[in-house]
């Protein structure tokens, strides 16, 4: 199975739900970051850098809802509210402030799984981009995070498929050192682009033919780099 597995986060200040949601998505082949607070959940949410959020609205410290238009101001991260609320009118108030979905308690597990599965597709269409992508002998299936090239399984280190990840939904375009050091490391600003510049000669090992006549990653001189797109 392939190393840079998709992470969610769990927030909810139950812990038997909590406990249930890990080992089922471990199952899965999930990574799982769990919080029992908002507080704790905007903590994970900016270090952790999941790629889905599964929220109960009932935190002790702050309603749900507060969270998911926060989360919307700055990311389309996919969030799927699993809520004991069953008012129609909190329902539609989650999905006008931005969640992506909303299940109620008890939930079946199959259901919670398509659901999560059908989000993730939604993220990367929303952004232009297929879930599964293919450029000459490269393909990268964004949804399970499944990287191969000619043909064969490629194992990224998480950091090395987020970069990786970053220059496929923008193919073809050139991004720079300093946005990409920002995606990627968030509000670490102190990380130098040489420690960029390490992860890309590590991803050119493990995708080029030749690493030092790149034909996926390429340099643009003093600027940053670009994924190049082939038939």
């Amino acid at each position: 199975m392939p190393e840079n597995k998709v992470t969610i986060l769990i927030v909810d200040d139950e812990p038997a739900i909590r406990r249930f949601l890990r080992n089922t998505l471990a199952v899965q082949d999930y990574r799982v970051v769990e919080a029992d607070t908002a507080e704790k959940a905007l903590w994970s949410a900016r270090h952790e850098k999941p790629d889905m959020i599964v929220l109960d609205l009932g935190l002790p410290d702050r309603d749900g809802l507060e969270l998911v238009r926060d989360w919307r101001t700055q990311s389309t991260i996919p969030i799927i509210v699993l809520s004991s609320r069953v008012d129609e009118k909190v329902k539609v108030a989650a999905l006008d402030a931005g969640a992506d979905d909303y299940m109620t308690k008890p939930f079946g597990v199959d259901e919670l799984m398509a659901r999560i599965r059908t989000a993730m597709r939604h993220r990367f269409t929303s952004q232009g981009t297929q879930p599964a992508f293919t450029t000459g002998d490269l393909e990268v299936d964004l949804v399970k995070r499944i990287v191969r090239v000619r043909g064969d399984d490629v194992k990224l280190s998480p950091k090395e498929y987020d970069i990786l990840q970053h220059l496929v939904i923008h193919a073809g375009k050139v991004l720079t050192h300093s946005h990409l050091v920002r995606e990627i490391w968030g509000h670490e600003t102190a990380v130098d682009v040489q420690y960029l510049r390490v992860y890309i000669r590590q991803i050119r090992q493990k995708l080029e033919r030749d690493p030092e006549r790149p034909e996926y990653i390429l340099t643009e001189s003093g600027v940053g780099y670009r994924l190049q797109l082939h038939d």
